[in-house]
């Protein structure tokens, strides 16, 4: 049933109310779209249209954002698309506290300050936070390897660990990198290219390479940490769910003293060859009971990435493509 809702959001604020609505109302146009609303303003008077049930809820949308703005916050697109895709999936309830869109939560790195975006990655920070081992479960776009890399710039630069040590199985090219052309750099940058993107986004080009040179951060495929100990050092697996049984136990033996661990995956994504068991799915089954270990699954609500990134992952859930 159509029907619509008046209100005014105060106290009046010219430049609360332009930041509220977005570059040619982009932020309206978006709720609206989410919502299957309609919104109109006149200033700070407000008419939200649509049905019943939804009205209500783009009302206290509007004031939530109107509330944040009050601390000089602007909104990304994305910012908002998880906002709303969390509010809906949380029974469309509106809590200030627990959906606020910046939380109060953020990690500073040299580059730039990361704040988690929903629920799901303000607990996977506190889960690393407080965990010697964490694994960080969920679709592309989720941000998994964005916030443990800016964990652990945050450590690093904090003094917390002595060392960053980023890896990832080389699956595609089936870790037989004597084959490819070129020297080791050549060979292996192509997959860690991700752990690279990460690193710059967070430490800056500069400072990533200066950190690299010294050896403090090392980036290198999963084959290469066989027979090592890692002592303060924070290890990060990237793309877990494509290590074999025999690496992800060779992998989480890997670190000492003062150290810790994060391992992020897709179990969606396994390109293991056929016959293989992925490390990650065995390994979530025999450590689900130790006290140390932390895991959050992400899902397709916690997609970052273009709305219709989540759309497709979602798409792709349905049909289960094995």
């Amino acid at each position: 049933m159509q029907s619509s809702v008046k209100f005014i959001l105060e106290p009046e604020d010219p430049d609360r109310l332009n930041r509220l609505c977005g570059p040619a109302n982009s932020t309206l146009k978006q709720i609206e779209k989410s919502l299957q609303i309609k919104i109109s303003n006149r200033g700070p008077n407000f008419k939200v249209k649509g049905e019943t049930d939804t009205i209500s809820l783009g009302k206290n949308i509007l004031e939530s954002l109107y509330g944040e703005l009050e601390r000089n916050i602007d909104f990304k697109p994305e910012e908002i698309h998880l906002y709303l895709a969390e509010i809906m999936n949380n029974g469309t309830k509106v809590h200030q506290e627990s959906n606020s869109i910046n939380n109060g939560f953020s990690i500073k790195t040299p580059k730039t300050i990361v704040k988690p975006k929903g629920d799901n990655q303000k607990q996977f920070l506190k889960l690393i936070k407080t965990k010697e081992l964490t694994f960080g479960i969920g679709p592309a776009g989720t941000g998994k390897t964005y916030l443990a890399v800016a964990m652990a710039i945050n450590e690093l630069i904090a003094g917390k660990v002595k060392k960053v040590v980023l890896t990832r199985p080389a699956v595609e090219a089936g870790e037989k990198l004597g084959f490819l052309p070129g020297d080791l750099s050549q060979k292996i940058d192509p997959y860690l290219r991700p752990l690279y993107d990460a690193l710059f986004q967070t430490l800056g080009f500069n400072e990533t390479n200066k950190y690299i040179e010294s050896n403090i951060i090392e980036i290198a495929p999963l084959a290469f940490m066989r027979g090592r100990t890692l002592n303060q050092s924070f290890i990060i697996l990237d793309e877990g769910q494509n290590a074999t049984q025999e690496q992800m136990k060779m992998f989480l033996t890997r670190f000492g003293y003062g150290s810790k661990v994060v391992v992020t995956g897709d179990l969606t994504q396994i390109d293991l060859p056929t016959g293989y068991v992925s490390g990650l799915t065995r390994s979530l089954d025999i450590l689900k009971d130790l006290q140390d270990v932390g895991l959050i699954r992400f899902s397709s609500n916690d997609v970052i990435r273009h709305p219709l990134v989540q759309k497709i992952v979602e798409a792709y859930e349905k049909f289960k493509i094995k």
